[in-house]
């Protein structure tokens, strides 16, 4: 398989992971944040229409493709790390070959 990680190595891995999760939960909340006064405006100071919903998706969709790189796809995730692994094997394959 892969060979294991010094333990510097580890802990580099372990703080860019959290930096990256750390990173999510500032997004999210930013989002929250921003948003629900997006809402207030939108229900309270600039009419009754609910246009507040358009920017709500768009940042929301940012949002999950944000924590989808942070939480499956980011560095050290397990489906990532197989995915490499694949591609190492299949290199190393056309590699050997005549």
């Amino acid at each position: 398989m892969s060979t294991p990680l010094s333990p510097e190595e580890l802990d580099a891995l372990a703080r860019r992971r959290a930096n990256a999760k750390l990173g999510w939960y500032v997004h999210a909340l930013a989002f929250v944040l921003v948003n629900a006064l997006i809402f207030a405006m939108s229900r309270y100071a600039f009419g009754t229409r609910p246009w507040s919903v358009y920017p709500l998706l768009g940042w929301g969709l940012g949002l999950v493709l944000h924590g989808v790189s942070v939480f499956l796809l980011g560095t050290g995730s397990g489906l990532r790390e197989r995915m490499v692994q694949r591609e190492r094997e299949a290199l190393q394959r056309r590699q050997d070959r005549p």
